[in-house]
């Protein structure tokens, strides 16, 4: 713990300045006196910890507004309270407009001071808390919590950056595993309703019965098993952010009534008949094709238009070029950490490996590989044979390149040449029609269409 003291007094007259020392003394706090401001100073610059300075206006040579001047230049980070003996309005308003944190009269009531300096240190210590409660959600939630440097994941961020100051609502879509929480949640880190709730939703995860009760809440007695008021996450997030994740999941009954609540920005709990005012922003996800289910009248058009204000498409790691080497070094670091394990590293041959692999669960997956290699390895580099045995085979299929066949016997055509590397390539993806369409430079579309036409013919079958 350090020795230096949180409060020091300045004052040339020796009574007023030991009295004011004695007076917050008596608060447990400790004091250091000085009777000229330059001397004072130089402590501060010795001794940063110093959390408050109480300065008398008028002394000689150095006078208190010249202190707090050189306090604030040199970026000194302690409050300053000036004492003034004049008790003229124009002093004190002069003190604050310099940058005084508060200000008192003489003679000083000490028992005023005690509290003014107390109540001044107990704020400071409390905004210094939300600085570093803030610095941990940027670190944890912020863009820079988010591990990529693809081309795809930095026109991410870019769409992130111009969206999160804004009160627009927005609609995440991407794979299972990618992250959309995470972007949601960044989206309110650096949005202006950061100081406000976050508050996240599973449509998917709770009864359709009983999400309508989470989001609107209900008035005692409204059904069976109601035995209290239960505020909904419509009014909590009241001034902040609501994300509703699988949002394609809400039953038809609940999505006419998040529109209305979108468009009226009104809800009234279940048994309720008080309308109640709303203000939030919504931020909604899905891995679904909503244009699809509004085709198949699964969901509501009016909604899904709403819904997609904006639109964030976070792309699946297959596409993420160069990212899983990044965010392999990034978990491994953590994961060793939470498990206590000794450092450890990805061998070239092993990164390889990772990098070929398809990643249908997407970055999640990645992350539950990582972690399971971490619980059973002793430690150092991570050799591509101590990898699960699905990367393994799929480095086994993709690593190697496919000898050319001889053209032995009839001459092949393109068609049939088309259609053995097509297949092949399916193969080396493990099915993954996205991630074959990318290496062999063709749209998903026509991919899936050739496909069809292979399976007609009887070359192909889906696994």
């Amino acid at each position: 713990m350090s020795d230096v003291p949180p409060v020091i007094v300045i004052d040339d007259e020796t009574g007023s300045r030991e009295s004011m020392a004695i007076a917050i003394e008596k608060a447990g706090l400790g004091v250091r006196t000085f009777d000229d401001a330059r001397e004072a100073l130089k402590y501060l610059h010795e001794n940063p910890g110093v959390r408050l300075a109480v300065c008398d206006l008028r002394m000689p040579g150095m006078d208190g507004l010249g202190f707090l001047n050189e306090v604030r230049a040199n970026g000194h980070e302690l409050a300053v309270v000036l004492v003034t003996g004049y008790g003229s309005i124009e002093s004190a308003v002069e003190a604050m407009q310099v940058g005084a944190d508060d200000y008192l009269t003489k003679p000083v009531d000490l028992y005023e001071l005690r509290k003014r300096v107390t109540n001044l240190l107990e704020n400071r210590e409390l905004k210094e808390e939300v600085t570093n409660l803030r610095q941990m959600l940027d670190k944890r939630y912020g863009f820079e919590s988010i591990i990529g440097r693809s081309e795809a994941m930095e026109h991410l961020f870019e769409q992130m950056k111009m969206v999160a100051p804004t009160r627009s609502s927005v609609l995440i879509v991407g794979e299972s595993g990618t992250g959309k929480e995470l972007v949601a949640n960044a989206v309110h880190v650096n949005s202006p309703r950061v100081d406000e709730r976050f508050l996240a939703i599973n449509c998917g995860a709770i009864p359709h019965d009983i999400l309508e009760s989470e989001l609107f809440g209900h008035e005692r007695g409204s059904f069976t098993g109601a035995v209290a008021r239960k505020i909904g996450k419509f009014e909590l997030a009241h001034r902040g952010t609501l994300f509703l994740d699988e949002i394609s999941e809400l039953s038809p009954a609940l999505q006419v009534k998040l529109l209305r609540v979108l468009e009226e920005r009104q809800v009234m709990r279940v048994g309720g008949s008080e309308l109640i005012n709303v203000d939030f922003r919504l931020i909604a996800a899905t891995n679904r094709l909503l244009e699809k289910w509004v085709e198949e009248e699964r969901f509501r058009e009016d909604l899904y238009y709403r819904l997609k204000v904006v639109t964030l498409d976070i792309p699946p790691l297959r596409d993420r070029e160069g990212d899983v080497a990044l965010l392999s070094e990034h978990y491994l670091k953590i994961l060793c950490e939470e498990h206590e394990k000794p450092p450890m590293a990805l061998s070239a041959q092993a990164l390889d490996a990772l990098a070929r692999h398809g990643w249908p669960g997407n970055v999640r997956q990645l992350k539950n590989v990582l972690e399971s290699i971490v619980i059973f390895h002793p430690g150092g580099e991570i050799e591509a044979d101590q990898l699960p045995p699905e990367i393994r085979e799929a480095t086994m299929i993709s690593g190697a390149t496919a000898p050319v066949q001889p053209l032995v016997g009839r001459p092949r055509g393109m068609d049939e040449i088309e259609r053995q590397a097509i297949l092949e390539t399916l193969q080396r993806t493990k099915g993954h029609r996205a991630a074959a369409a990318k290496m062999l430079g063709i749209g998903l579309r026509t991919l899936q269409r050739k496909l069809k036409d292979y399976k007609g013919q009887g070359y192909y079958e889906d696994s």
